[in-house]
């Protein structure tokens, strides 16, 4: 007869002293059973041994393979020193030990608990052990759970990983401190979202700049962090972005429980009501400012749509009719007229006969608004009073050091598709691709690396710019100036400044459309 040993580590008797050692429990359960199967004179097939795992895991790598082999009928016996051993689940005690197991030709057998499936006076035992483990396990699961609720209830983070921007102290259990270096990354996701670019536009800023996404930074730190479950995972996504401008931990909360498991016998999990979430305010350091959250909690709640400064977007959900109130939308004209950008009410289509319809140039109200923040500027603000407050930007050099620094990544990056190109090149003209395959297959170098040349191009002249204000030393009043005469608008301006702006319809014989501007001050 062939037998086959399985041990398991109880959860109770994990002193191991090396991670690729085994326990001694598991050391002991493999001694106690080779001396029973040495006394019953049976023939050893194999020994399996899952380390560090519960009786309800199903997916205990050793205890699949012992089924497999069950199946396979390699062996008569499976030897354990206890039943809860095998398995703490009465639902696989009835599926194996007595259903499959017996079709198999299998025989069950533990020995502290007497189990023994040629035995047919011990069923009934061998399901009470059954039942009892499946209280044990249900018993067990309600007190860890009772532990963690109280945790979360009063604030500790008991997640197996840190949110990106935080590391756990590792001088107070269940607290989080900034991650410096990746909270900067996490401010300048916030920072870009507020001036008005997307989501998606933010994450292929990061990936051109190499920035790792965070489960490669923790990778890459040493730090715990979850298997990405795609391929690409070192890239930012837009599910990333979006993700992170929502979280509130981010502003010193500690938000937990969005998901609960489905029961104490699987590991899945399922979203929970934000009405069961566990939030406890203050509980860290912020990395984001209360303000700047603010700010960007309105944008997202709003589904504001990336904005190009000075056309569409500009207005983006700010402007409303003046009859009707409703939300007025951009709409664009065709380029052979010039291809000018456009807010309308579009309630009108839908309720002519209640709605006026108004009707507005996006640059016609940009320069209103200027207009009447320059005539408030002038009338209201001591210049010079204000030319002493400031605080002047005395960062310059850190902000051309990240330019030069950017710039250099991007050249490599295109220096990379250019070779790339060329060696897709050689190849057709070696025979090796064809030409309908060189074409397919270096579009897409030849558009990113158009793209970020453009990039280069751009954050080239804003090095420019920058170079010519730290030669010109400090310029309080020339930014002063700046800004309170305006020449055109930043979608932040409008996001800080103006709560809405109301349009009228165009008074007949003239050009005039009456605008009401609600300002934020």
């Amino acid at each position: 007869m062939k037998v086959a040993i399985y041990c398991r580590l109880s959860e109770e008797d994990k002193n191991k002293q090396f991670e690729t050692d085994d326990s001694n429990s598991i050391q002991n359960q493999k001694s106690m059973l080779l001396q029973y199967a040495m006394e019953q004179g049976w023939e050893l097939y194999n020994i399996y041994s899952d380390d560090d795992y519960a009786g309800a895991d199903r997916r205990r790598p050793e205890f699949n393979r012992l089924l497999k082999d069950a199946e396979q009928h390699r062996f008569d016996i499976v030897l354990c020193k206890t039943q809860s051993r095998f398995t703490r689940e009465l639902e696989l005690v009835e599926k194996y030990i007595h259903g499959l197991f017996p079709l198999w030709g299998i025989r069950f057998i533990s020995i502290v608990d007497n189990a023994d499936t040629a035995n047919k006076g011990n069923k009934k035992s061998r399901q009470i052990n059954g039942l009892v483990n499946e209280w044990y396990l249900e018993d067990m699961s309600d007190n860890i759970r009772s532990v963690l609720t109280n945790r979360r209830k009063n604030g500790f983070h008991i997640g197996a990983f840190a949110l990106y921007g935080y590391k756990k102290d590792p001088n107070q259990k269940g607290h989080l401190i900034i991650d410096e270096e990746a909270a900067a990354v996490v401010r300048e996701v916030f920072t870009l979202f507020s001036q008005g670019y997307g989501k998606t536009a933010i994450a292929r800023m990061l990936n051109d700049r190499g920035v790792p996404n965070p489960t490669e930074y923790k990778r890459l730190h040493g730090l715990r962090y979850q298997q990405p479950k795609m391929k690409n995972s070192t890239l930012w996504k837009y599910f990333s972005i979006s993700d992170m401008l929502t979280n509130e931990i981010y502003i010193g909360n500690m938000v937990q429980g969005k998901y609960g498991s489905v029961s104490y016998k699987t590991k899945q999990n399922k979203p929970r009501p934000k009405s069961e979430w566990y939030i406890v305010e203050g509980t860290h350091d912020p990395i984001i400012d209360r303000e700047l959250w603010d700010r960007v909690q309105v944008l997202v709640a709003q589904r504001a749509k990336p904005f190009n400064v000075g056309t569409v977007g500009l207005f983006a959900r700010k402007a409303r009719c003046a009859n009707c109130g409703y939300i007025m939308r951009s709409s664009k004209t065709a380029s052979q007229c010039g291809g000018k950008y456009y807010l309308k009410c579009s309630n009108r289509h839908i309720a002519k006969d209640s709605c006026i319809g108004s009707f507005i140039a996006v640059d016609k109200l940009e320069r209103i608004v200027i207009e009447e923040l320059n005539r408030l500027s002038a009338e209201y603000l001591d210049k010079d009073e204000l030319e002493q407050n400031i605080e002047f930007c005395d960062n310059l050099q850190g902000q051309k050091s990240r330019l030069l620094s950017d710039i250099t990544v991007y050249k490599k990056k295109v220096d990379e598709y250019s070779k790339g190109i060329r060696e897709l090149y050689m190849d057709k003209v070696k025979g090796l691709i064809s030409e309908s395959d060189f074409a397919d297959m270096s579009k897409g170098f030849v558009t990113e690396r158009d793209r970020l040349e453009r990039v280069i191009a751009d954050e080239e002249k804003q090095l420019a710019e920058l170079e010519e204000k730290i030669a010109a030393g400090d310029n309080r009043r020339e930014l002063i100036e700046k800004y309170t005469n305006l020449d055109h608008l930043t979608r932040e301006m409008v996001e800080m400044l103006i709560d809405y702006i109301s349009i009228g319809k165009r008074i007949p014989g003239t050009r005039d459309v009456p605008i009401e501007i609600h300002w934020n001050f």
